[in-house]
Parts: C-alpha cells; structure tokens; sequence
C-alpha cells in the first residue's frame, strides 16, 4: 500500500516568554506539587528558566533529517558502501519470509487495526518487563481525535498482522511512537521502525523523522544524535540540592556522549560540510 500524503498542518510554535513560569511555580506551591516541569525546550528557553531557579536537564534523542532527499537511494548514496549494503541487504532480509508492509494513517485505520496494534503494544511491554499504561480504549479515542496525524506501519503475514509501529505526523516531522509484535523477523524492527519511516518522509516532504531516545543501533541507520532540554522546579530544598548535583553530572556526561556519537555515524566523509 503506497503511502498517503502527509497533509498540510499548520506549524506554529507559539512565543515563548518566561513571565508565566513563576506564576505557574507559585501554583504549584499553593496545590501542594512536589514539582514543576518543561519539557522539549530551545536551549534559549531552557537557559532563561535557569535563571528563574529551574534545574536544567540534558538528554538525546535520534533524528534522521531530509536534506532535499527525492527516494530512499538518494539517502542511502550519502552513505559510506559498506552502510549502504548493510541497510540493503536487512531491508530485503526482513521481509524474506512472505511479509508485505501496508501504511494506514487518517480515516483508513479501523479498530481491527488497532486491536492488531494493541496486541503489538501489550507483547512489547511484556517482553522489556514494563507495564503498559495505554489500555485499548486511548487508542480508539486517539484515532477520533487525532487520527489524521496518526500513521500505522504494518507487517503482514499470511493475511494477518504480525508486527507494526504507530507514529505521528506532525507539519514538518513523524514522530515515531511504538512498536510491536507477535512474531520474530530478523531485521524487522528495523524495516518497521527507521527504513520505512525514512521512505515516508521523503515520499510526504517531510523535514525529518524522530525517533526518540535510547538505541544507539539508530545511529548506523541514519539516525543522528541531538540534544534535548528540558528545565525542572523542585520544592523540597534538599531534595532539589541532590537532584542539582546529579544533573551537573549528567550534562557532561551527556555533552560529551553526544559529541562522539556524532562522529560515529554511516554518512561517507566525504561529503560536503554544508550536506551534514
């Protein structure tokens, strides 16, 4: 199934001013929050609210960025010949067992979709020890509010779902979410997850796919380091000492992974400074 146009959203991120932020730590103070957080900042933002007393964080996430990309081999020929081949032969190893890959976003996804995806959800909590917190009614609820913005990547099987991702659009990126499956594919996860969010991207313009933090397996799939901001109010005194020192430490030792990560990545040295 080819991929549907994105869609037009509109982008719009609203202004930023600091004056709301102590109003919002003094409600805090008046419910009884042990804590105040702002999350997914600007490293402007995320310095101005250090100097109205919040703690600042540092963390990374994995971003593939379009740079003017027209198909997916455009994206792979930026990369040195032995990634190239690497990505090539999973893609075509992950789909070697009979599996076909369907994309449903907007209107089309029904609730056997997602009563499929739910059962992707619920085996990949059980599997990484977690507990799910998503029951199977916020997704119905989320396809009717939402659901042009939702977009599922599916494997299919034998004429059954076997594994899928959902992601979410947004006016200039998609937003990888979850992922899932009941049956064991090699390569699969990679295909479901970064090869075919990269191939929809380029196809729908857009500016770059997020896949979220963790996994440094993302790297040698295209996926590049970036930094994340995020700023914190604590109320209880000692503890915000004690989270302030880790913090201290955390943003260097996050400074500095990000930094060789960045040089371990698959694009040929060669390229152009202004391509990287």
């Amino acid at each position: 199934m080819s991929a549907q146009a994105a869609g037009t959203i509109p982008s719009y991120r609203p202004p930023f001013h600091s004056r709301p932020c102590p109003a919002a730590v003094e409600l805090s103070k008046r419910l009884g929050a042990s804590s105040l957080h702002v999350t997914f900042l600007t490293q402007r933002e995320w310095n101005r609210l250090a100097d109205l007393n919040f703690l600042r964080r540092m963390d990374q996430q994995f971003h593939w960025h379009n740079e003017g990309y027209k198909t997916f081999d455009d994206f792979l020929a930026q990369l040195s010949s032995r990634k190239r081949k690497t990505i090539r032969k999973e893609r075509a190893e992950a789909l070697s067992d009979g599996l076909s890959i369907e994309r449903i976003s907007g209107a089309n996804i029904t609730e056997a979709h997602w009563d499929a995806f739910y059962d992707f959800y619920m085996d990949t909590g059980s599997r990484k020890w977690g507990r799910p917190y998503l029951n199977r009614h916020f997704f119905s609820l989320l396809s009717e509010i939402m659901g042009k913005r939702c977009l599922l990547i599916m494997a299919k099987r034998q004429g059954s779902y076997v594994a899928g991702a959902l992601n979410v659009l947004g006016s200039e990126g998609l937003y990888g979410r979850y992922w899932g499956a009941i049956e064991h594919h090699p390569c699969l996860h990679f295909e479901v997850c970064y090869y075919q969010a990269i191939d929809y991207a380029i196809e729908a313009g857009l500016a770059r796919v997020e896949a979220g933090a963790q996994g440094e397996h993302k790297l040698m799939r295209g996926y590049r380091p970036v930094t994340t901001y995020s700023a914190h109010w604590i109320q209880d005194p000692d503890m915000r000492r004690a989270i302030a020192r880790y913090l201290d430490d955390e943003r260097s030792a996050a400074a500095e992974t990000t930094a060789f990560l960045a040089t371990r990545g698959p694009y040929r040295k060669d390229r152009a400074a202004d391509a990287r």
